[in-house]
């Protein structure tokens, strides 16, 4: 197997986190490769906003709890955002998993391509970040957030999203604390090869 496959096969979501800070050159090189990912048209679009211990972070947290809760999700909402508005009401919730750098990913609100472009650049900095010898994880509940006016104003002013962006995904970066976790059997039946001729 490869070396790129098995950088592949052995990245895990990372969510617990030492307090020791990311480098400034392996953040590049991270944001480096999220810049390298495929586009729609080569339209580069995205906006990557990085938060590397900084105070705001924690103001960031806060708002982010605020804003869960003037937020009201359906009740067959996806279950991992309606327990994000459940945990976002303890005391000690964090939704970037106290990580010392959190990358926040933004594209054009409107543009067909945004979620699909950004998820692939977030990809590619996950994997960036394993091959470095990070922990990462990517987060969700930025995105779950976007119709929050309030927290937007905050992203736009104190963090400088453009105003004409919405937030497409995040991610959590640091040194794991811990072996990260086995990964979780693949499920059959996902993969087919057709091949032959067809008449």
């Amino acid at each position: 197997m490869g070396a790129m496959i098995d950088l592949i096969c052995s990245r895990r979501s990372v969510r617990k986190f030492t307090e020791e800070q990311v480098g400034r050159e392996q953040l590049g090189e991270i944001l480096r490769a999220g810049s390298f990912a495929p586009s729609g048209s080569n339209s580069q679009s995205w906006r990557f906003t990085a938060l590397r211990g900084s105070g705001l972070l924690p103001e960031l947290n806060r708002r982010v709890k605020e804003a869960f809760l003037r937020t009201e999700f359906s009740g067959d909402a996806y279950p991992a955002k309606l327990a994000a508005k459940r945990n976002s009401a303890k005391e000690d919730y964090v939704f970037y998993y106290s990580a010392p750098v959190l990358i926040i990913v933004s594209n054009v609100i409107g543009y067909t391509n945004a979620m699909a472009d950004s998820a692939a650049a977030i990809e590619n900095m996950l994997l960036a970040a394993h091959a470095l010898g990070l922990g990462a994880c990517w987060i969700n509940q930025l995105t779950w957030l976007n119709g929050d006016a309030g927290l937007k104003r905050f992203l736009q002013k104190e963090l400088g999203l453009p105003q004409d962006h919405d937030v497409c995904g995040a991610l959590a970066v640091g040194h794991a604390d811990g072996e990260p976790p086995a990964a979780a059997p693949r499920r059959e039946g996902v993969c087919r090869i057709l091949e032959g001729d067809r008449k």
